[in-house]
């Protein structure tokens, strides 16, 4: 190399030099603010009641054959669109043990594997009043068909081995790794089965989850904690959530999502007493497809957020930004035909008028519809159409 080529690449490199001394040029360093966004979704009770599998059973020519995909088709292009969706499975989910509905699920995994399918939906929580529907023999069948019969790209939580509560779920997305926790409130008055080596985690085990959530904080860069709580098919929030709420904010949870009373509740920030940590609680998404029968439980919401995540100089924060609820409606005709969920958005009064509601008596209108959300849900997170 000639000395003029040699003078020349050196003065282009004190230019170099300068310009990024004077921050002319954004490059990257060591201490780089990095920052992933995640579009995350949660959905809530996927209740599988005896219409809704022999609909599916009949649909898919009878035998052992189901086909839920017409449940789902109607909402199925929102969630494509989205990084991760998350949804309370409320009954149990097996290929071995028969269907079978109400006061006892087992509903049949193709109910599930349309949920993958269509939806999109990779995360599923388990842990509910009906975890225990079909004692030791339903947590196996739920356990292998998570595990060997669900493609591997999904995670479900809420069953843990009894001499290893400190096993922490996580997923991975968009190089996040993502803690997903799941505990009940309760699970019908049935007991752990001695004879099965699984057991769900109850919201009273405090001293669990608090551990829990540090282990989660330690191995993962979200904490999403799922509670099945509150008062069933009341829109009003007990203390007891609000208690497990603070407590949760406190020991490091990012998000909570509630589920279980079947009908929407209210949603808002919660500060941690101790901390001062604030997280977003959704306290019940309501029900998202069932053959219930009060106008408020066919009438349910979609939490769409966006999580963040920075690391600047090797940390990272979380922020949960623009907490949303997409409404849904359950619409079915008489004696629960034709059992399929719509967004509010497309619902009209002609389907209103058509819903098999109106056998029962209830009025049942898209202004009734929007007042059993504004009635309960604060108006800034809801995403409703023009009256």
């Amino acid at each position: 190399m000639n000395s003029r080529h040699k003078i020349f690449r050196a003065i282009i490199s004190l230019l170099l030099c300068v310009i990024s001394l004077f921050g002319l040029c954004s490059c990257s360093t060591a201490g780089a603010r990095n920052v992933t966004d995640i579009h995350f979704t949660a959905t809530g009770d996927n209740l599988i009641h005896d219409r809704l599998y022999k609909q599916a059973n009949e649909r898919a020519g009878g035998g052992k054959n189901y086909d839920f995909d017409y449940c789902y088709e109607s909402v199925s292009p929102f969630y494509k669109k989205q990084d991760l969706n998350w949804i309370n499975q409320e009954s149990l989910a097996n290929t071995k043990i028969p269907a079978h509905s109400y006061p006892t699920f087992s509903t049949p995994g193709q109910a599930v594997q349309s949920l993958y399918k269509l939806m999109n939906e990779r995360i599923f929580s388990v842990s509910n009043n009906h975890t225990y529907d079909q004692g030791a023999e339903g947590l196996q069948a739920t356990q292998d068909f998570y595990n060997k019969e669900m493609p591997k790209d999904i995670l479900y939580s809420g069953i843990w081995k009894k001499n290893d509560l400190s096993y922490i779920p996580i997923y991975t997305c968009k190089d996040q790794r993502i803690a997903i926790l799941s505990y009940t409130y309760y699970t019908n008055g049935i007991k752990t089965p001695k004879d099965s080596p699984y057991r769900v985690i109850y919201t009273s085990e405090t001293n669990v989850i608090k551990k829990q959530i540090a282990l989660a904080k330690q191995q993962a860069d979200i904490v999403i904690v799922g509670c099945h709580w509150g008062t069933e098919n009341s829109h009003k929030i007990n203390t007891e959530q609000v208690t497990l709420a603070k407590n949760l904010a406190d020991w490091g949870a990012d998000l909570i999502i509630g589920t279980h009373p079947h009908v929407v509740q209210n949603a808002g920030w919660v500060t941690g007493p101790k901390s001062g940590r604030r997280v977003f609680c959704a306290y019940s998404l309501g029900n998202f497809i069932s053959t219930q029968s009060q106008a408020d439980q066919v009438v349910g919401m979609v939490l769409s957020c966006t999580l963040r995540v920075q690391e600047s100089h090797g940390e990272k924060t979380v922020t949960v930004l623009n907490p949303k609820f997409y409404p849904t409606v359950t619409q079915y005709g008489s004696n629960a035909s034709n059992d399929h969920v719509v967004w509010f958005s497309d619902y009209t009064d002609e389907m209103a008028n058509q819903h098999g509601i109106h056998l029962r008596g209830d009025t049942f209108t898209r202004s009734s519809i929007r007042k059993i959300l504004t009635d309960n849900v604060n108006a800034k997170y809801l995403v409703l159409p023009k009256a």
